[in-house]
């Protein structure tokens, strides 16, 4: 682990100014994915700042200064990865052969459009219905979502060249074991609920084995997404105490 390492996967994930790193050797950013729970965690601190900063206030307009932080923070990527996925997957509904062709069409078609803005005001209405402790879960979150495309390049194969190929050009099994055990850990301090994020990886993971047979950038990117929906629904359900859904 370097912090050139750590300067990476922040430029890559993130739009956090950082002395940028140009010349790369072709299995650095795989390597570099060693940071991305960290990452993840600096991503997801700074709305939840926000959702504390405005705790006791109106809790819309927080949850809605929260996320488009959030989504300023990460440039829209993974939710690019989402839209493009699900553009993809509409086409090749009767005509396989055309998966890859629309997944690498940059422009954003109906279905795109419309699992984008799902995908928004799900988090929108999680985060307004938060408890102000809920927010300090957020880090968390953000770093379990963030572990996930280390554990999916490392389980499925790629499916076409690209960032999603390089990702599993040099996977570290052994950091994937030890930011397993640190997060389940710190979950289980701070939002017990969040000990189930290794089972939503997996599943994700299992869907892209089943379905596709393999992923790309765009999956590893919409993973992301659908694991912080996912996550941020059931914290906004249980809260940080793992209790029962709260009425």
């Amino acid at each position: 682990m370097s912090l050139r390492g750590l300067r990476l996967a922040t430029q890559f994930l993130t739009r956090i100014p950082v002395p940028g790193v140009t010349e790369l050797s072709a299995d650095e950013l795989s390597r570099s994915s060693v940071w991305f729970p960290i990452v993840g965690a600096v991503v997801g601190a700074l709305p939840a700042l926000v959702l504390l900063l405005f705790a006791g206030r109106t809790p819309l307009l927080a949850a809605a200064l929260a996320l488009l932080l959030w989504v300023w923070l990460t440039g829209a990527l993974h939710l690019d990865g989402l839209g493009d996925l699900s553009d993809a997957l509409a086409a090749s509904h009767r005509d396989p052969k055309r998966f890859l062709t629309v997944l690498a069409d940059p422009h954003l078609g109906t279905f795109g459009v419309v699992s984008v803005v799902l995908a928004l005001i799900l988090k929108l209405a999680a985060m307004t219905s938060f408890h102000p402790q809920d927010a300090f879960a957020l880090p968390l979150l953000c770093a379990w979502a963030r572990l996930g495309p280390s554990g999916w390049s490392r389980w499925l194969s790629p499916l076409k060249p690209g960032q999603g190929e390089r990702f599993a050009w040099a996977p570290n099994v052994s950091a994937i074991v030890i930011w397993t055990i640190l997060l389940l850990v710190a979950s289980a301090a701070v939002a017990p609920v969040l000990c189930a994020a290794p089972l939503v990886l997996f599943l994700w993971g299992l869907w892209l084995h089943a379905r596709l047979g393999g992923m790309t950038g765009d999956c590893l990117g919409a993973g992301i997404e659908v694991s912080e929906v996912i996550l941020l629904l059931v914290l906004a359900g249980a809260g940080t105490t793992g209790a029962a859904w709260r009425g």
